[in-house]
């Protein structure tokens, strides 16, 4: 059994006003949680496509699952906050992680932006996405995490999924594991892209993020 506990946080290179993958992102608003443009409720039904070095998948998220996670997901996405990150924790048959913003000053505005915890109303079956915790209440800031087997135990710990891998589950799969755990969340909040791309130079990466509908 894999250890419950999958740490969350949150880090990209931008200029203000600047686009990855044809994305114009603001980092004005990046920089600040408290901003309106977060706050917006998620639609009831949405997809998000995530273009990535080791292709494209598609997650569909349905708010009723976990209403406080699909907000801040929506939210995070349509600003392209998780263009240009990198997968940065790949355990086959475990789960694949990101949410670390490249730009560690965009990234510690985000630290310590938690939301509620949601009720877990669905189960960490294979291809659900979930945010990471803490064992601290209402800790879910912006790391996210697929899960690549059956984690059913994961529900009694409070991982409540909100969206399931509808396409391109198989590139999922397919990420980059070579370094399994050993980025190491210190330094990725320190350094951001910087370290990884420095210490871990071949790790998978999205290169778009982008709300379908």
């Amino acid at each position: 059994m894999r250890p419950f506990v999958l740490f969350a946080v949150a880090w990209v290179s931008l200029a203000a006003g600047c686009g990855f993958g044809g994305h114009r992102v603001n980092r004005e608003v990046i920089m600040n949680p408290a901003h309106a443009a977060f706050k917006e409720p998620a639609p009831a039904q949405f997809k998000v496509v995530f273009e990535t070095s080791a292709g494209s998948f598609t997650v569909a998220v349905d708010r009723s699952l976990a209403p406080a996670g699909a907000d801040r997901f929506y939210n995070l996405a349509r600003h392209g906050f998780y263009n240009e990150q990198r997968f940065f924790r790949v355990v086959p048959g475990f789960v694949v992680q990101w949410g670390m913003h490249g730009d560690p000053q965009i990234g510690a505005q985000w630290q310590s932006a938690g939301i509620a915890d949601d009720p877990v109303r669905g189960s960490n079956k294979r291809g659900t996405l979930c945010f990471a915790a803490t064992q601290a209440p209402n800790s879910r800031t912006t790391q996210i995490f697929v899960n690549l087997g059956d984690n059913a135990y994961l529900d009694a710990h409070g991982f409540a999924p909100f969206g399931t891998v509808v396409e391109g589950l198989d590139v999922v799969e397919k990420i980059n594991a070579q370094y399994g755990e050993k980025p190491d969340q210190m330094q990725i909040r320190q350094q951001g892209n910087s370290y990884l791309q420095e210490q871990f130079p071949a790790l998978d990466y999205i290169r778009e993020a982008r709300v379908v509908n």
